[in-house]
């Protein structure tokens, strides 16, 4: 063991070998993993080796095919047997709107290339795995890359792979401290001190101690975990080919062929954490006692499907932990605050997803950003808030236990709720609110009457009216909105205007006005859709997404100069959007100021009522506007006042629902849609905002891209001939049986009376009036290309 290397990894699971054999592979050879045992002495000598390309989140999808791909490159260059299946896989729906899900996802499945995969019947599925009864199964999807892998092997290939290109891997050597250095840090080991520039904890069930090590404390938690191993089933050594994977959604199994048994795996609804402050220092290779009477239910199910099992035993029992994250999804990338510490925790599917995680990370250290926008499982889509272990708690409780569970676009989930709420919702809900989260924070959906519940739903949602009617309001008289659910961040300092025109691409406002801001990294892809506020005061905002606020801290960070100071002023301010035609008589009414002079995009400082505010004359919703920011104990005041002064121009309160649907009326995008760090300013239409005469970070790669052949795909606005069913995004659009783009986001225009959706597309496919077809929810419907903004189109209601 040297006493100096490039980088350390911690953890010999899957995921610590395949980061250090992405870094070494990449070049960086400098590179050594430490274990406290043996490699495999945790999750992965356990785990079942399921794997299969199919995730709900795209991108990781995407991730998990890179892994799958990879399986047989690390057995070539190891040498090691993995014991690859690729046996192919059914995914199986026994409800309607199960089975609705099930045809939706297909469709996003070949929105992102996955085009290996087709919906079969309950006939075909079961002429595909004859043990599997097909009662009460409507049907099925088949995806070909789906398997399992010998986990032990697997690793062992990893780390094997790993040390041809360089890496060193270090066994039966526990980290006891990790210290902070200006160079970097120093891991304290049994066998000696070791220092280095970075450290990635990939510690699985140790990471949370790992994470305390760095004075960090992680969202994961360790849940009980059950499969069997059935003794030989007649019925499969009867057959001359293995049964594919399969999972039964409605009855929380998956199964596998395990040589001529079965193995079947559970996700209990009766969850169970164990060791939430992390696994013992001995612990490793044990597992739990099968608690058969917490999985009865599940059991029962599962013997009701494969009816085969009636007449065998039980081989093997395995109850072992697993690592999950609130979301479970991974905690991967550079955690804010402490440079050079990386995380790489919580990969429940370490074997499937390990492959794209381990690529992310090592691109990420060696080149800045990870090829894929991997937002899904960065480690700052969580704040400190997400550190309490009653939140940890509920959360990865409620998420292993709905791993089979259906979620509908409109379900509000209720764990870990509600956390951070504005000073006025408590007035807010007895007015009717209806909330959801965005981060920490509750933000309102819309305003229902009393008693009023809304049906999870894949199609039009029971409040479609209710939204209409606020919208309405909106449009014709004025809306008021919490815009508490806005990040804002304060600059100042001497060289705080310097600092905001080098990492915006944009020009920057003058005293007293306000403007969009694109942010781009030096890769040329997007790192924010802001708006940027010059007081004149010598105080500049730049405010954006509240659930990114941990992610633009941290690029921030990572692009601070000296003489500017950055203040977060989450949890310090508050307010609400005026937006509508009669949004300046409102405002008249409250001041004594020229609030009503200030110009479109204009900003200033005024009396609001007996509360001092900051006051932006602009509106997300395309109308004649007013963003009014006021601090977090005033916020109660402020809805007062505005309410009052509002109700002779029948003022209504709105929610986050009408607002995106008013939103696509103007084909005003939103990040997590339209923009995202996989897209550029040119695909996205934000190069209009783009300062081409001034240097900015991620220039170089932008003017690339606009004096190339320009960007392959671009943003649209569609018009979709829609049955009750909207667009929600990721639904293929097609010509002629082509895939040419996919949508981004999608709605109801209340106004215009029309579904629309915003969407990527080929560039020689964007040009109005062009006749396409997207799939929503399953059924293919006709779409066509239509101008920006088919609401006011001039632009004439927002300007006023």
């Amino acid at each position: 063991m040297k006493t100096q290397y490039r980088v350390v990894v911690i953890g010999g699971g899957v995921v610590g070998t395949s980061v250090l054999y992405h870094l070494a592979k990449m070049g960086w050879s400098d590179v050594c993993l430490i274990e406290r045992s043996v490699l495999t002495a945790g999750s992965s000598w356990h785990a079942a080796g399921g794997i299969h390309a199919l995730n709900a989140d795209p991108n990781i999808a995407q991730l998990q095919a890179y892994t799958i791909d990879l399986l047989s490159e690390i057995e070539k260059e190891s040498g090691q047997n993995i014991g690859l299946h690729m046996t192919g896989g059914l995914t199986m729906a026994g409800t309607s709107d199960r089975w609705e899900w099930l045809q939706s996802a297909y469709r996003t499945f070949q929105s992102i290339g996955i085009e290996d995969c087709r919906l079969v019947t309950v006939e075909e599925a079961v002429e595909l795995n004859p043990i599997m009864s097909g009662d009460g199964l409507l049907g099925g999807m088949w995806a070909d890359r789906e398997g399992y892998i010998d986990t032990t092997g697997t690793v062992h290939a990893y780390a094997g792979a790993a040390k041809k290109h360089g890496a060193t891997v270090i066994e039966h050597n526990r980290v006891l401290e990790l210290n902070q250095t200006l160079q970097g840090w120093q891991v304290v080991t049994e066998k000696g001190t070791i220092s280095c520039e970075h450290v990635v904890n990939a510690a699985g069930l140790w990471a949370k101690q790992v994470g305390r090590m760095a004075g960090i404390e992680l969202p994961v938690s360790p849940l009980k975990h059950h499969y069997f191993i059935t003794d030989t089933v007649p019925e499969l050594a009867e057959l001359d080919f293995e049964v594919p994977m399969t999972v039964d959604l409605e009855g929380f199994t998956y199964t596998r062929q395990d040589q001529n048994g079965l193995l079947v795996g559970i996700y209990e609804q009766n969850t169970e954490h164990w060791a939430m402050d992390g696994a013992p220092w001995d612990y490793g290779m044990e597992l739990f006692q099968e608690q058969t009477d917490r999985i009865e239910h599940e059991l029962m199910m599962g013997y009701s499907r494969y009816p085969a099992l009636e007449n065998v035993g039980i081989k093997t029992w395995v109850n072992g932990a697993f690592t999950f994250s609130p979301d479970g999804n991974p905690l991967v990338g550079p955690v804010p605050g402490k440079h050079g510490y990386w995380s790489a925790c919580a990969v429940m599917a370490g074997f499937l997803q390990g492959g794209g995680v381990g690529k992310s990370l090592a691109e990420w250290m060696i080149h800045g950003e990870p090829e894929a926008d991997v937002y899904g499982m960065d480690v700052a889509r969580y704040g400190i808030w997400a550190e309490n272990k009653q939140y940890i708690k509920e959360t990865t409780g409620q998420f292993y236990s709905r791993r089979f569970v259906m979620t509908y676009p409109n379900e509000q989930l209720p764990a870990g709720r509600p956390l951070k709420t504005a000073p006025a919702h408590s007035d807010m809900t007895a007015a009717g609110c209806h909330w959801g989260q965005s981060w920490d924070l509750e933000v309102p959906l819309y305003f229902a009457p009393e008693g009023f519940k809304e049906t999870p739903s894949l199609k039009r949602s029971n409040a479609f009216d209710i939204v209409a009617a606020e919208c309405a309001a909106v449009r014709n008289k004025v809306g008021l909105l919490d815009i508490t659910g806005f990040s804002r961040f304060e600059v100042t300092g001497e060289n705080a205007e310097v600092w905001l025109d080098h990492i915006m691409a944009s020009r920057l406002p003058k005293p007293g006005r306000a403007r969009l801001a694109p942010m781009l990294g030096e890769d040329g892809r997007l790192k924010g859709d802001l708006t940027v506020f010059n007081w004149g005061d010598g105080i500049w905002w730049i405010m954006g997404s509240y659930y990114l606020r941990s992610w633009h801290l941290r690029w921030f960070a990572d692009h601070m100069m000296g003489g500017v100071n950055l203040r977060d002023l989450g949890e310090e301010m508050a307010g609400f959007s005026l937006a509508g035609p009669k949004s300046r008589a409102v405002i008249d009414k409250l001041t004594d100021g020229p609030v009503s002079d200030l110009p479109f995009m204009g900003c200033g400082e005024f009396d609001i009522g007996m509360l001092r505010c900051r006051v932006g004359r602009l509106s997300v919703a395309g109308e004649l506007g007013y963003e009014i920011h006021c601090r977090m104990g005033d916020h109660i005041a402020l809805r007062n006042t505005l309410l009052a002064a509002g109700a002779d121009e029948g003022m209504v309160e709105y929610g986050f629902n009408a607002l995106l649907s008013l939103r696509l009326e103007k084909s005003f995008g939103i990040w997590s849609a339209e923009f995202t760090q996989g897209y550029t300013p040119g695909m996205t239409g934000m190069d209009r905002w783009v300062d081409w005469d001034k240097a900015f970070v991620g220039k170089a790669a932008a003017l690339a891209e606009r004096d190339g052949n320009g960007p392959a795909q671009r943003q649209v606005t569609l018009q979709v001939d829609a049955n009750g069913a909207d667009a929600s995004g990721y639904e293929p659009i097609w010509k002629d049986g082509e895939k040419v783009g996919f949508v981004t986001s999608g709605g109801y225009g209340h106004t215009v009376g029309k579904s629309l959706a915003m969407a990527l597309v080929k560039a020689e496919y964007s040009g109005e009036d062009t006749d396409l077809t997207v799939h929503i929810v399953g059924a293919e419907r006709s779409v066509k290309v239509i101008a920006a903004s088919p609401y006011d189109p001039t632009g004439k209601a927002m300007r006023g």
